[in-house]
């Protein structure tokens, strides 16, 4: 099924590593310009050359960057913006016994920078797409809060709330919002976590035993990719009725029905 992508203009926050890297790669893999951003440089120019990508360092904390970042990423494709995709974010690993407050204001300083200044910085240029769609890459531990990441759970809970609030006031300006909450994805932090717990064991029997104390149905991490796919059919076009709504990326991970 051709998704209606190729031609169209996406931007991705967090595109050097990842779920934002298999996303850029996916949407290119459609035919799509894509504009994406990172922290570090050398993971940007790590992506790879190609005509319909552009790549700028940018921290999403800083409103002015975003801005200018997302000014160059319009300018270079022609002052045309079709969907954002907010990917930048990390895990903080701590109980409430360990955190700080200043734990807790960064974490929902970088969350909720994340979703609402790139909005804000490309929301006009979207406003004008005829299938305008934002999709926050979110956690399953904004539904299923995790002690270890006590400060990050909550955060995440917040940017569901936030994204269903969304999708209501930017409905009259044809802009759809939507959430993907990931489970375990196998990315760089699990192989460094498997590293630094030198337990002897092979990283695949290590991975499944992972998924299995944490209750993941089909018993393993799940791939950047399959995150990619679910957050391109949310961009899509063909999409045009699905909007404050989450799908769940997690392979069955759960405690309730909802």
């Amino acid at each position: 099924m051709d998704l209606g992508l190729a031609d169209r203009t996406y931007l991705v926050t967090g595109g050097s590593s990842g779920v934002g890297l298999a996303t850029v790669r996916a949407l290119l893999d459609e035919g799509a310009h894509v504009a994406t951003c990172g922290r570090d440089a050398d993971r940007l120019k790590r992506i790879g050359h190609h005509e319909r990508l552009f790549t700028a360092t940018c921290d999403v904390r800083d409103a002015d960057a975003v801005r200018a970042f997302v000014t160059a990423a319009a300018g270079a494709f022609g002052g045309r913006l079709d969907g954002l995709v907010n990917n930048a974010g990390q895990s903080r690993m701590k109980r409430l016994d360990d955190t700080t407050w200043d734990d807790w204001r960064d974490e929902l300083d970088l969350k909720f920078a994340g979703v609402l200044h790139p909005l804000r910085a490309s929301r006009d240029l979207l406003r004008a797409s005829d299938a305008a769609s934002v999709v926050n890459v979110n956690a399953v531990l904004a539904k299923q809060p995790e002690p270890r990441l006590i400060t990050t759970s909550a955060a995440r809970a917040g940017i569901l709330n936030l994204s269903k609030s969304l999708a209501g006031e930017l409905a009259a300006d044809g802009i759809r919002v939507n959430s993907v909450c990931l489970g375990l994805i196998d990315t760089g932090q699990w192989t460094r976590r498997h590293a630094a717990a030198d337990s002897g064991m092979p990283y695949e029997d290590w991975q499944a035993e992972l998924a299995a104390d944490r209750g993941v149905a089909l018993g393993r991490l799940g791939r950047a990719e399959e995150v990619a796919y679910a957050i391109l059919a949310l961009l899509a076009p063909r999409a045009s009725y699905i909007t404050g709504t989450s799908i769940d990326v997690c392979g069955g991970v759960g405690r309730g029905i909802l």
